[in-house]
């Protein structure tokens, strides 16, 4: 050996250098365990034995205007899977049977609302008690299984309330990413639709945190005294314009037709009394995982249940907005009041076509003011061609058509109003008649609306002008009980000075009031009614009904709006079911408790 350099000596050294190096290692190894990283074993070895639990907050309560509860929660159970604890061959089918869910299922819930792998992981919401109480007195066969009570949404079911209230339910993961991840985690619960959408962040509160020491078993053995409770921070509670005494006038009056909306407000603040979307959906099934089936069925409905017809039903007004041609036409200069066209013969003729009016026998030489109360076709078409499409189309712009609101509500649909840009681009340039205004000054045609932007156009007229942003918030109420109230919102003046308004407003009357109105059939005794009926031609089925209705005339505090879908004329449809939320109104304002009840005939 030694003639390749290693001698007997030679090993001696290199074997103590070996174990010398050996013993370095070992010391500095057990260095930086006991010394460097104590602090960092010790927090996992708690880890360990410490399950982190969520204090879920009282979610805020939504309250009616008199300070009646419209949501409220209840006491629920969660199961949840604490994976650090799971029992890999174990806990997922015992969970899965328990519970009643297919396995695949139990493992995609258990990685997708995964936080950490100490923190339970929610499987299943709104639990029944009798498996709770499996759960308690058998946890030793569920490792790594938890139970937590949460508290739920309560929403009212036959109020028609969904419309506004909206409803809760697990974050998504798109969500988050679009949220940044703050105060949300998966599993947690988010606003959806809704108010409960659009107030997310004042209503859900801060999630607080509690320290449980558990068994190897996960067998809970206390709270962990060393890291002492984070407490929640309770939601905010909200109170609104909404009066449920009307809200329930709505419903009931929706409620033997097939679809509809109705929308009450206040013309001198923009507050939105009432709002019922018809047909509608329990709101409660969102609270727990929903059954395929059931979703299925729902998404299905030919009715279509899930569509807020106040926010996103796009229908053609019909003659409702025949107030905007012959304002349009009193500004421009175009009509005085005194204005007569040729005589209505129940039609005209524009070049060789045959525009009918709703009157086959006509309605003779009429001015503007009787036009409104006859509703006559004849007179708007001709008033409709000395105007034009783009300055017809720039009053309906000018009175809140075809633009959102800016209502409280998430995902309104601004609607349609047409002008020749929007016709070159659908038929081409120059490439379409101008008689397409006839249809537009009658409210049919391209021109679409919804309740809410017709509404907030009659509450200009009867607050002179003023437009006052629709809100749904009155006051929002903090845990530490500082209060915000919500001040009424200016968004424009209707594009009509007071001549034409005085004008309108006659004509308002005088479709209630006059010998040869539309809806003189809702005339009360007790109080002044203005408003307009509108039959809205449908090629899937019957006319719409429209009607829009103001009271008390002298004084306007209400505004109703009404479209019954597939129903008939305006005025034997929508213009008593508004008469009938208007009676609930001022009866409730009068101290009466019986309901007014009319019977009503008419035309349009």
């Amino acid at each position: 050996m030694e003639e390749f350099g290693f001698s007997h000596t030679n090993r001696r050294r290199v074997g103590l250098v070996s174990v010398s190096l050996a013993m370095v290692i070992l010391f500095a190894g057990l260095f930086k365990l006991q010394v460097i990283d104590h602090e960092s074993l010790a927090l996992q070895s708690d880890n360990n034995s410490i399950r982190v639990v969520p204090i879920l907050p009282r979610r805020g309560h939504l309250y009616d205007r008199e300070g009646r509860v419209i949501v409220d929660n209840r006491p629920s159970y969660t199961v949840s899977i604490v994976p650090a604890e799971e029992n890999p061959e174990l806990t997922v089918p015992v969970v899965s049977e328990l519970l009643e869910l297919d396995t695949a299922f139990v493992r995609k819930r258990m990685k997708r609302n995964m936080v950490s792998w100490y923190q339970p992981s929610p499987i299943k919401r709104d639990i029944d008690f009798e498996t709770v109480a499996i759960l308690e007195e058998q946890s030793y066969g569920f490792p790594g299984v938890a139970y937590q009570m949460e508290r739920v949404r309560q929403y009212p079911e036959k109020e028609g309330m969904e419309s506004f209230t909206g409803y809760v339910g697990e974050v998504s993961e798109d969500e988050l990413k679009r949220l940044g991840g703050r105060s949300y985690r998966l599993g947690s619960m988010i606003g959806k639709k809704g108010l409960e959408k659009q107030y997310d962040e004042l209503l859900r509160g801060y999630e607080g945190t509690e320290f449980v020491e558990v068994s190897a078993s996960g067998q809970h053995t206390g709270k962990y005294e060393d890291r002492p409770s984070v407490p929640a921070v309770p939601g905010a509670d909200i109170y609104l314009t909404i009066d449920e005494d009307i809200q329930l006038a709505c419903s009931r009056a929706l409620d033997t037709f097939c679809c509809g909306a109705i929308l009450a407000l206040d013309p001198n603040n923009g507050e939105v009394l009432a709002m019922v979307s018809y047909p509608g959906y329990d709101a409660n099934i969102f609270s727990s995982v929903i059954p395929e089936s059931l979703w299925n069925e729902i998404r299905t409905d030919s009715t279509h249940p899930l569509l807020n017809r106040p926010m996103n039903g796009m229908y053609p007004p019909g003659s409702t907005t025949k107030f905007v041609t012959l304002g349009a036409g009193l500004e421009e200069g175009l009509i005085r009041y005194n204005t007569t066209f040729k005589s209505c013969a129940g039609g005209f003729q524009f070049g060789n076509r045959f525009f009918r009016c709703w009157k086959a026998a006509g309605h003779g030489v009429v001015n503007g003011v009787h036009a409104i109360e006859q509703s006559c076709d004849v007179y708007f078409y001709q008033l409709g061609i000395k105007l034009g499409v783009d300055e017809l189309s720039r009053y309906y712009d000018l009175c809140g058509f075809g633009k959102l609101t800016g209502v409280d509500l998430p995902g309104e649909s601004p609607g349609l109003n047409p002008n020749s840009e929007y016709y070159d681009k659908r038929y081409g340039k120059r490439k379409w008649s101008r008689g397409l205004v006839l249809n537009n000054s009658i409210g049919q045609g391209e021109l679409l609306v919804n309740i809410i932007q017709l509404a907030q156009f009659f509450a200009g007229m009867a607050n002179n002008g003023e437009v006052y942003r629709p809100h749904l918030v009155k006051r929002v109420v903090r845990s530490d009980q500082t209060s915000l109230e919500i001040e009424r919102e200016l968004s424009f003046r209707l594009p009509f000075s007071q001549r034409t308004l005085d004008i309108l407003n006659e004509g308002l009357k005088m479709v209630v009031d006059g010998e040869q109105g539309t809806a003189r059939a809702i005339q009360s005794d007790m109080y002044s009614i203005g408003g307009k009926t509108g039959t809205v031609q449908n090629p899937h089925g019957e006319n719409h009904s429209w009607f829009v209705g103001i009271a008390p005339l002298d004084n306007p505090e209400i505004v109703v709006a009404a479209i019954v879908e597939n129903a008939g004329d305006g005025s034997e449809v929508a213009a008593p079911l508004v008469s009938q939320v208007i009676a609930a109104y001022m009866n409730k304002k009068l101290g009466m408790k019986k309901d007014i009840v009319m019977s009503v005939e008419g035309e349009e």
